[in-house]
């Protein structure tokens, strides 16, 4: 019976198989295959053991019941692979996990997981940055009220907001493809980093797995991998995760029923939306992305914790990975995909935008007016004071901004009512929105 909601709720199909105990089990195999397969090249075993090691190591061969059933009896969950496995070879199963702890065996199928995983989270980066981008170029000449501290500020572009999006999205995967030689390595070390089970060759030895396997080694360690490369994964997912929250907390704000002007896709014929109020249509989808990502941010403490460890290591790492490591890969991609999918039905009220961006009655226009003061001779710090006693006035008299700036002697020593009309529009006022974004998709396509 499942209890994690990622084995029946917050998952992929794909992430979920990677991290799965029989894929585990079967990348374990195949680094036991590629260490006998490399002893044989060096001449420290016979290559009729590696080719009948390499031939046991899968699944078809050594199950997964078998080693839970070897791992209930002795305790121990590499070793458990490894006597099922040597079972299976026979007389060359002696040569099984030859000078090898179980950490060279689990890091480097670590390793291959995360090869593994990286490649469906890139993969789905880049599809969220060209919806971004498409969303951009869409909306490019779609202008809206810009908001700081909450409050209505300048005009800009639906379009800016996605490339901006688009643009964070984009070093996501620079940084991503910068990391990989760190976080995709393995090594082959023994037990404190010595590689004294392994023989002369020890340190071919290592090189030969690693190249098979497709993987980076590290070029000193001790019983494990360090774990500042595992930090920087979990870091760099945490990052992915908080942009991603940043988009949908955005596109929640968007939708309240005062500003109204983005919404998720409902499905009106079918889609409930509140099981007491029957009028309501919630963001779940966005509040949901919300919500996981600050699961997945919540691991990066633990992760850099994990990097201290006692001496050679201890095993305080151990159980902590077992859950943070799977939880954080399926997790992400499941809010990647659904990020993809939501942006991808995004709904704007255009007569809500248009709306909202004359609803200040052109007070939020005031710094356009003090450009062009300046322009015409005023001084700065006097148009800005100036303008900043009207747009109070406006505001508390509920009066248009344009018949307060034309009812005021000093603005028609400057301006005409047709200079006041024209500073006020909103669309002439959005400087190089449309000229950015177009760069951005140049840039970024």
């Amino acid at each position: 019976m499942a209890v994690h909601p990622i084995e029946y709720r917050y998952y992929t199909q794909e992430m979920k198989k990677i991290w799965s105990e029989e894929h585990k089990l079967e990348l374990l195999l195949k680094v036991e295959a590629a260490l006998a397969k490399a002893h044989a090249k060096l001449g420290n075993i016979p290559k009729e053991a590696a080719e009948e090691i390499a031939k046991k190591a899968n699944l078809k061969h050594v199950s997964l019941e078998e080693v839970k059933a070897e791992e209930a009896r002795i305790k121990h969950d590499i070793m458990a692979i490894v006597r099922v496995l040597a079972k299976k070879c026979k007389e060359y199963g002696k040569y099984v996990h030859l000078g090898a702890t179980s950490y060279d065996i689990v890091d480097c199928a670590l390793a291959l997981q995360f090869k593994e995983s990286i490649k469906i989270i890139e993969s789905r980066l880049k599809k969220l940055k060209s919806t971004l981008l498409s969303l951009a170029e869409k909306y490019k000449n779609l202008v809206c009220i810009g908001r700081t501290h909450g409050q209505h500020a300048l005009p800009t572009t639906f379009g800016l907001k996605f490339a901006i999006f688009a643009y964070e999205i984009h070093r996501h995967i620079e940084r991503l493809n910068e990391a990989k030689k760190r976080i995709i390595c393995g090594k082959m070390s023994g037990a404190v980093g010595t590689q004294a089970g392994f023989g002369k060759h020890a340190t071919k030895l290592q090189e030969i797995v690693a190249k098979d396997l497709g993987i980076n080694y590290a070029l000193v360690s001790n019983q494990i991998v360090q774990r500042d490369r595992h930090a920087e994964i979990i870091f760099i997912l945490a990052l992915i995760a908080s942009t991603l929250d940043k988009i949908f907390t955005e596109i929640r704000n968007l939708q309240r029923t005062e500003i109204a002007e983005v919404f998720e896709h409902f499905e009106k014929e079918s889609q409930v939306g509140s099981s007491t109020m029957p009028h309501k249509q919630n963001p779940w989808r966005s509040e949901r992305i919300c919500g996981i990502a600050r699961v997945i941010r919540g691991f990066v403490i633990p992760a850099l914790e994990n990097i201290v460890l006692w001496h050679e290591r201890d095993l305080t790492n151990s159980s902590c990975e077992r859950i943070m490591l799977a939880e954080v890969f399926v997790l992400t991609d499941f809010i990647l995909k659904e990020a993809i999918d939501i942006l991808s039905k995004i709904e704007i009220n255009e007569k809500n935008v248009k709306k909202n961006l004359f609803l200040l009655k052109g007070i939020n226009m005031a710094e356009a007016v003090m450009i062009k003061l300046v322009e015409k001779g005023m001084s700065r710090q006097e148009a800005h004071e100036l303008l900043r006693q009207l747009a109070i006035k406006a505001y508390e008299d509920e009066k248009e901004f344009k018949e307060v700036l034309i009812s005021n002697q000093i603005i028609r020593k400057y301006l005409s009512k047709k200079e006041v009309e024209e500073v006020l529009n909103p669309y002439n006022y959005i400087g190089t929105a449309i000229e950015q974004v177009d760069k951005l998709i140049k840039e970024l396509s």
